[in-house]
């Protein structure tokens, strides 16, 4: 915009108008920022909320379709208060519910196979995240800020799952005896695991991370990198440690003093390695996965923020025989008081 309007007239008028254009985006764009929490103080409210599909059943990577599959969908709705008590130092609390609904073949007292359909509704594992600004510029032509993220997991989400997983494995082995050479899990007959069915982990976890971003004229980057060590929780079960990165490029749409309206191109990539029974590492366990879709946010004032979107897989790689996700969707609205 800037350049054509310069070719056009060269006079006073015309550069005057790209100034004030270029003011009035620069102020739009530091109000999306500030309506998210990426600027100044006070309080942020955010609900969020997840759908994945866990429908295509995968062994070792490849694609392993069957008449009837087992299937898992997840809802998760986060809610998330905030507290900016600075521009650089912030506090959030997020408490997660979760709805699934799946069916998987589960063998009673390792005997009988059946097929089991249920739905469950509950609270997942609350996490208590910190945030320290590292870095901050409102440049009138580039800007952005840099943010490093620390917290617990704290385990108060269901874990009966956990248990069922544990006493499975405990009936196996005495069926078998001891020195038999078998799978932590012992014997795996669905793709949806008694684990991936808990609703919490029984462990206090951390969470460390950063996240980025960085805005010139219309266009932005933004990237988060996120990690997960894992302690050992209900049922000796230990979930493995798990790292994410994502980010990518972006353009403002929409430039209005008082609203935004802007575009993504997200990828993401996600890795986990095996997890551990009675500290014994399971083949069936272990993912890593690169996703790719597009993001639209649109912004009010300093005050409210509204995201859009969806990954959809480029590659998934698993070990054992693992449903895996079809696609991500997510979505978001956030209040800043």
């Amino acid at each position: 915009m800037q350049k054509h309007l310069l070719r056009l007239g060269g006079t006073t008028v015309a550069l005057l108008t790209t100034a004030t254009l270029h003011a009035c985006e620069l102020c739009a764009i530091y109000r999306a920022a500030d309506a998210r929490g990426d600027y100044g103080s006070g309080f942020t409210f955010t609900t969020a909320a997840q759908f994945v599909p866990y429908r295509t059943e995968q062994f070792n990577g490849e694609e392993f379709p069957r008449a009837n599959p087992d299937y898992l969908d997840r809802w998760m709705f986060h809610f998330v208060g905030g507290w900016n008590v600075t521009e650089k130092l912030g506090i959030s609390l997020n408490i997660p519910l979760v709805h699934q609904s799946y069916q998987r073949v589960g063998i009673d007292d390792l005997t009988r196979p059946q097929t089991i359909s249920a739905e469950e509704t509950g609270l997942g594992d609350i996490s208590l995240i910190g945030r320290y600004q590292v870095w901050q510029s409102t440049g009138m032509t580039l800007g952005g800020s840099i943010n490093l993220l620390a917290g617990l997991k704290l385990p108060s989400g269901d874990t009966a799952h956990l248990d069922e997983q544990a006493r499975q494995l405990r009936i196996y082995e005495g069926i078998v005896g001891p020195g038999h050479n078998h799978d932590a899990l012992g014997p795996v007959t669905s793709g949806v695991h008694a684990h991936d069915l808990a609703l919490g982990s029984g462990s206090v976890d951390g969470v460390l991370g950063w996240t980025a971003n960085a805005h010139w004229q219309r266009a932005f980057l933004n990237a988060q990198f996120q990690y997960y060590p894992r302690m050992e929780g209900t049922g000796d079960y230990q979930y493995a440690d798990e790292l994410m990165v994502s980010g990518g490029p972006g353009v403002f749409l929409w430039l209005r003093p008082n609203s935004t309206i802007s575009l993504e191109l997200n990828a993401s990539y996600d890795t986990a390695g095996r997890d551990r029974l009675g500290g014994r590492l399971s083949e069936h366990t272990g993912m890593t996965a690169w996703y790719l879709g597009p993001r639209l946010a649109f912004t009010w004032k300093s005050r409210f923020s509204a995201q859009l979107g969806i990954d959809l897989p480029v590659r998934i790689a698993n070990r054992g025989f693992q449903n895996v996700p079809d696609y991500r969707l997510t979505s978001g609205i956030t209040w800043r008081f």
